[in-house]
């Protein structure tokens, strides 16, 4: 049996609780009730010991950036510790290292700031969190800017605008990944029908 491709949701100290957990209830709701699509997901820090969010949750990842399997599809979150991300040269060398290989780099929010900084985002468009619209700018201002879309897929990189509309892009991945009707039944699985109240 063919080993299943690996999606892997980068965390480090600072994401933004929703734009990693969001995406991994999409993309890990698929790929345990559904193995015959091919893919397996799972996250992965700097060290591999516990992070902690930007509001104080605090998650275990699988494995370090060291001894995690080769990924095929890399989610990278946003969230105040992308500010830090972006001066880092050993992250941004990481990033560029993932993109070298993998099949498809994906971000939310101001995880797309940390795209840019690695040059990943050079001439391409793009969108993050309203908010850090002038920073993804400064960034890179080469970046053609949707200010309005909740995500941008342009072929190897999906960017995706502010904390919820990582669950919009996950779906997109899932629809993109294996077919429509399966991110269907995922959206329907995990009860996403958005209807704000206020």
């Amino acid at each position: 049996m063919t080993e299943p491709k690996v999606i892997g949701i980068v965390l480090f100290d600072g994401v933004e609780e929703l734009d990693a957990v969001g995406p991994y209830e999409v993309l890990a709701y698929w790929t345990l009730n559904h193995p015959d699509d091919g893919y397996r997901t799972i996250t992965l820090s700097p060290d591999g010991q516990v992070v902690t969010c930007a509001k104080g949750m605090r998650i275990l990842p699988d494995h370090s950036f060291a001894d995690a399997p080769e990924l095929d599809v890399v989610l990278h979150p946003g969230g105040q510790g992308t500010r830090r991300l972006m001066r880092a040269a050993d992250h941004l060398d990481q990033v560029r290292a993932w993109s070298a290989r993998a099949e498809l780099m994906t971000s939310v929010c101001t995880g797309s700031l940390v795209y840019a900084a690695a040059g990943l985002l050079r001439d391409r468009p793009a969108t993050t969190h309203w908010g850090a619209i002038d920073q993804l700018r400064e960034a890179d201002p080469s970046v053609r800017i949707d200010e309005k879309a909740r995500f941008v897929d342009d072929v190897t990189v999906v960017t995706s605008a502010g904390v919820s509309a990582g669950i919009d892009m996950a779906l997109h991945l899932v629809s993109r990944l294996s077919f429509h009707d399966r991110a269907v039944a995922v959206r329907r699985g995990i009860q996403y029908d958005p209807e704000p109240p206020v």
